[in-house]
């Protein structure tokens, strides 16, 4: 579970046509993220959110920060939020599966996905992240099938390929700031 590939997906994000005055002040409340000066980026973000508490953008953007801060309660309250006001954006249902699996909490992370799948079918990354908690569960079940059985060389052998793989992998958040189907200017 990497979430500091946050910055990554913030790095590979898209700036939507959402009026150049907006578009400028959450560019900038991202640069400043993406630079590391995560408290200024808050600051800056809360601001902006007392003006514009309905922007989907900055909500989002907010919850970034708040899990590169090592808040991930505050930024799952963040997207919880986020995602029951805008039910049709599969990102927050999907980072809300990246910070819950990075938890442990697969159960939890599985459900965020088939909401997120819910609300957007094609959203690749949500497919992708699906796949890899399923892995980890995998994972899990060959581990107690070989400590159940000490003989099972079958379930030994799928752990080792099983810790390979995981080893590889890490969950991806949804690129970041902007949201890949925003909802309409309020």
């Amino acid at each position: 579970m990497a979430l500091p590939r946050f910055l990554a997906a913030v790095a590979a994000s898209v700036v939507l046509a959402t009026g150049p005055a907006l578009a400028d002040e959450i560019g900038d409340i991202r640069t400043q993220f993406q630079q590391g000066d995560l408290a200024g980026a808050l600051e800056r973000a809360d601001r902006y959110l007392a003006a514009h508490p309905e922007n989907a953008q900055a909500r989002f953007l907010k919850s970034l920060i708040l899990a590169d801060q090592g808040k991930p309660e505050d930024a799952i309250a963040v997207l919880d939020a986020l995602s029951d006001d805008y039910p049709e954006l599969p990102e927050p249902y999907n980072n809300l599966a990246v910070i819950h699996a990075a938890q442990g909490r697969y159960a939890l992370a599985l459900a965020m996905l088939e909401k997120a799948l819910l609300a957007h079918p094609g959203h690749a990354i949500a497919h992708e992240n699906l796949g890899d908690i399923h892995a980890r569960l995998a994972a899990a079940a060959y581990e107690k099938a070989a400590a159940l059985d000490d003989r099972n060389t079958t379930a030994k052998i799928k752990v080792a390929q099983m810790r390979a793989l995981l080893e590889k992998q890490a969950l991806d958040p949804a690129p970041a700031p902007f949201l890949e189907n925003p909802p309409p200017a309020r």
